[in-house]
């Protein structure tokens, strides 16, 4: 499958949507902007409901839906720490499932289908990490 992102942010902004954090990815972020979860988590997430009438921490949206950690000079302000759920977008199970969703997705993300080649073993490996990725939930 073809892939590069062309850094649009369009996955990133303009949509609601949850990001929602696993504990490796809190460690990350917490690291890159060298801050305590705590004060991470007071000045950029959200908690949201989730299954089995769980709550899950997510990242903060804007009122215009924007990502919290997006803004126009440079788009993610934290793209090296970046979620789990970020990085290993479009290579997301339900978006994998067949062409015709890969294809459909195409509308939202201009990268899709263009761009270098990704090997079975790549996807199935950034597949595995976004499936992996269990949120902090309480």
């Amino acid at each position: 499958m073809h892939f590069e992102c062309n850094r649009c942010s369009d996955c990133c902004r303009l949509s609601p949507g949850y990001v929602y954090l696993s504990q490796r990815d809190l460690t990350s972020l917490c690291q890159w902007f060298k801050i305590s979860e705590q004060e991470f988590i007071e000045k950029y997430c959200r908690w949201v409901g989730y299954y089995e009438g769980k709550e899950a921490l997510a990242l903060l949206e804007r009122k215009n839906y924007d990502c919290i950690l997006w803004n126009k000079e440079c788009g993610c302000t934290a793209y090296g720490a970046r979620p789990i759920q970020c990085s290993t977008y479009p290579f997301w199970s339900w978006i994998l499932k067949d062409k015709k969703t890969w294809d459909e997705t195409q509308k939202d993300c201009p990268g899709i289908n263009k761009g270098g080649l990704y090997t079975k073993e790549q996807i199935d490996s950034q597949c595995a990490a976004y499936v992996n990725n269990e949120p902090i939930t309480r």
